[in-house]
């Protein structure tokens, strides 16, 4: 085995990082991972780190100090210490390019068709896909446009942020903070970014936080289908995506205008198909796998270094 490879995958609330050994055949062997999560702002509990090795056992569970992610990753840098970094990268592309290697072994019939992949977690996003092409994102130059997310606002009128800073008093600062750290499911609910929080919640804001999240996917759904001139597969995946029964079941009844029609059994049991068998367009989970895309992405900048110093 040659020096390993550690993975950062940095999110807004949380922070992924595996472990990953190449062989001597240049394939990839996952190890250890982890996460912290409970970061930011809106951390309501104390932050904690969880290790795993590659079987699942887990190694570590306990709080760190703080809840930024300096703390995070000093955490992190405490448990490798023994070992060799790489570095990191992010973007929901990396989920997106996985999803796509992945498609001709789960679903081959899809693999070539007219996709839309719907990243949901505390970060989220959509993208359609034609014939392994991206064609449209939800995201635009920055994380804060498309969908609502766990702090983020989603879309927003730019006359928004003017009447914020002429005439709440808010500098340019306080404004960013909002938008970035107080908004999307946290704002709207005031209860938490979480949705296994507020799918659990009887509160009447922590309902209008998900119904929001669900009819803006439906009105992205839209957008994108219309971008890629028709639709054969929906993917779910990430941490909503993947785990959330319920934000699925109400996606995809809402999407039975344009073909889809729910196995709710399936569903429930995780998939990896969720569409009945007629289903004009068929529904999937397919969980995500980031880390490994990033460790790809690094080894390859890795030999080309070690190419042009041979």
């Amino acid at each position: 085995m040659r020096k390993p490879l550690l993975v950062i995958n940095a999110g807004s609330s949380s922070i992924k990082f595996s472990i990953f050994e190449t062989a001597p055949d240049r394939s990839l062997a996952a190890g250890a991972h982890g996460q912290v999560e409970g970061l930011g702002a809106a951390a309501r509990t104390p932050a904690r780190i969880e290790i795993a090795d590659a079987q699942g056992r887990r190694l570590i569970e306990q709080p760190i100090a703080g809840h930024d992610h300096h703390s995070a990753m000093a955490a992190i840098h405490d448990w490798f210490a023994a070992h060799v970094g790489s570095e990191a990268t992010s973007a929901h592309g990396l989920s997106y390019e996985y999803i796509m290697s992945v498609m001709p072994r789960v679903a081959p019939e899809c693999a070539g068709g007219k996709l839309i992949v719907a990243h949901l977690g505390n970060g989220a996003s959509m993208c359609a896909i034609a014939a392994g092409r991206s064609i449209a994102t939800t995201m635009g130059m920055t994380a804060l446009d498309g969908l609502p997310m766990g702090t983020r606002t989603g879309t927003l009128d730019p006359g928004v942020i003017l009447y914020l800073l002429q005439h709440e008093g808010l500098d340019a600062k306080a404004v960013e903070h909002m938008i970035y750290e107080h908004s999307g499911l946290l704002g709207v609910s005031g209860l938490s970014s979480d949705m296994r929080t507020l799918l659990a919640s009887d509160l009447p804001a922590a309902k209008e936080a998900v119904d929001l999240f669900v009819y803006r996917i439906g009105r992205e759904l839209g957008s994108l289908a219309a971008a890629l001139g028709g639709l054969d597969a929906l993917v779910f995946t990430a941490g909503i995506g993947e785990h959330a029964a319920e934000i699925r079941a109400r996606v995809c009844k809402d999407a039975a205008w344009i073909g889809v029609s729910l196995d709710d059994k399936a569903n429930e049991a995780g998939g990896p198909r969720i569409s009945r068998p007629a289903s004009k367009v068929s529904a999937w989970v397919i969980p995500t796998d980031e880390n490994l895309m990033i460790a790809r992405h690094t080894r390859q900048v890795l030999d080309a270094a070690l190419a042009r110093r041979a």
